[in-house]
C-alpha cells in the first residue's frame, strides 16, 4: 500500500529547513551548537543526494530569508555544469516568509495540500512540534538541527535522505517504513495544542524568551518517552524512570517546590536539561500516564512549556489538563528501510539501471 496514495509513478517530498533553530538562550547559557547557514544548506544537499538515489524525482522547499535557499541553488547548478552528484528537481513554495515559526506550520499545511508523501524536517523538538500540528496526516523524518534534538534520530543526512526516498517511492512497504508516535494533547480551557516529547509546568506566568533552562522553576512534567541517552527536559524521566518511544504509555513527574527539599520520600535526579547543563531536581513522586486518560496538572498558576519552550500561560480560573495519544502519526524509521532494502537486494539491484541525467 503506498504511503499516500496519490503520488506513486512520481513521488513527491517536502523539506521544511529551520533556519534558526537551536539560536535560542539555551545555546548562550549551554554549550549548544549553532549551525551556520552553509551547514544548513549542506545538510538539505546531502538529503536531496539520498532523495534522488532513492527514487525521488520533485521535491518542495520551504523558503526562507536566511539564505539557505541561495546556497542550495547553488550546488545544484554546481551539480549539473560537472554533472556530478544526481539531483532531485527543486522548487520552493509559494508562500508569505515571515522569518517567524508561523512559516514552518504554513509551510507544513501548504505541503499537506499538495499531497506531499512525506515531509523531511530540519530543526529540533520545537520544529517538529509545529510541523505535526500542522498535519499529522503525513509522515515526517527528522534530521536533528535544533538545541535539543530529542525527538529527530541521529542519523547522517545522506542516509535519512537515501531512506526517505525508497519509502516515498514505496519501494519499502509501510508497514516497515513508517513508525507510529505518541504525543501529549494538552488544554487550557477550550484552546488545545500538543507536544510530541515533553509537557512542562513552570511557576511563572509569563514566556519571556520560551525556552525552559532555569529548573528551579519546573513544577511538573509530562513525557511521551524519556530514555536514558536523551538531552533536555525528558532526560530527566529517562534516568528516573525511562519509557521508550515504542511503549503504549509515558511518565507523569511531580516536583517538589523546595529545591532543598529534605523530605525522606523525595529523591533527587540529576539530569542532562540542555547540551552541557547538568541541574540537580527533588523528585516528590512519579508514575505512568496512560494514554487516553485526561490528567490535571496539579499546580493551580504558571505556564506550560512545550517540548522545551513556554507557550502558554494559566492562572488559578483556568482548567488545565494533558492526555497522552498514541498512535498519533508516522516517522520514517530510516534504520528498518535501511535493513528492508538490504535484505531485498534493492541496492544491488539498482547497479543495473540505467543513471538518471544530472539535474
Amino acid at each position: 500500500m503506498p504511503i499516500r496514495g496519490g503520488n506513486v509513478a512520481t513521488p513527491l517530498v517536502g523539506i521544511i529547513a529551520n533556519p534558526v533553530s537551536a539560536r535560542d538562550i539555551r545555546r548562550v547559557i549551554a554549550r549548544a551548537t549553532n549551525l551556520q547557514i552553509t551547514d544548513r544548506a549542506n545538510i538539505v544537499l546531502r538529503i536531496l543526494a539520498g532523495l534522488a538515489e532513492g527514487g525521488v524525482p520533485r521535491v518542495v522547499m520551504m523558503p526562507e530569508r536566511a539564505g539557505i535557499e541561495v546556497y542550495i541553488q547553488r550546488g545544484l547548478e554546481q551539480a549539473a555544469r560537472y554533472q556530478s552528484t544526481r539531483f532531485p528537481a527543486v522548487s520552493w513554495l509559494n508562500m508569505q516568509v515571515t522569518g517567524e515559526a508561523q512559516d514552518t506550520f504554513n509551510a507544513m499545511k501548504q505541503m499537506a495540500e499538495m499531497n506531499v508523501d512525506l515531509v523531511v524536517v530540519l530543526g529540533g523538538d520545537g520544529t517538529h512540534r509545529l510541523v505535526v500540528k500542522a498535519s499529522r496526516d503525513i509522515p515526517i523524518v527528522g534530521v536533528s538541527t535544533g538545541t535539543n534534538n530529542a525527538f529527530p534520530p541521529r542519523h547522517e543526512a545522506t542516509i535519512t535522505g537515501l531512506a526517505a526516498g525508497l519509502a516515498a517511492s514505496n519501494q519499502i512497504p509501510a508497514s516497515c517504513a513508517l513508525s507510529a508516535n505518541k504525543l501529549l494533547e494538552v488544554a487550557i480551557n477550550d484552546h488545545k495544542d500538543i507536544a510530541l516529547v515533553d509537557a512542562a509546568v513552570v511557576k511563572e506566568q509569563y514566556t519571556g524568551a520560551k525556552a525552559v533552562w532555569r529548573t528551579e522553576s519546573l513544577r511538573e512534567l509530562f513525557v511521551t518517552f524519556g530514555q536514558p541517552d536523551s538531552i533536555g527536559i525528558s532526560a530527566i524521566a529517562g534516568l528516573l524512570n525511562p519509557v521508550s518511544r515504542e511503549e503504549p504509555e509515558g511518565r507523569h513527574i511531580i516536583l517538589h517546590q523546595d529545591l532543598h527539599s529534605k523530605d525522606k520520600d523525595d529523591s533527587f535526579i540529576t539530569a542532562p536539561i540542555a547540551p552541557g547543563l547538568f541541574s540537580t531536581l527533588p523528585v516528590q513522586r512519579h508514575q505512568p500516564l496512560q494514554p487516553f486518560i485526561v490528567t490535571p496538572v496539579t499546580s493551580s498558576q504558571g505556564s506550560l512549556a512545550l517540548d522545551g519552550e513556554r507557550e502558554w500561560q494559566f492562572g488559578r480560573n483556568d482548567k488545565v489538563n494533558v492526555t497522552l495519544i498514541t498512535n498519533a502519526f508516522h516517522t520514517v524509521n530510516v534504520s528498518a528501510c535501511m535493513q528492508f532494502a538490504v535484505s531485498n537486494g534493492l541496492f544491488t539491484a539498482r547497479r543495473h539501471r540505467d543513471n538518471a541525467p544530472t539535474q
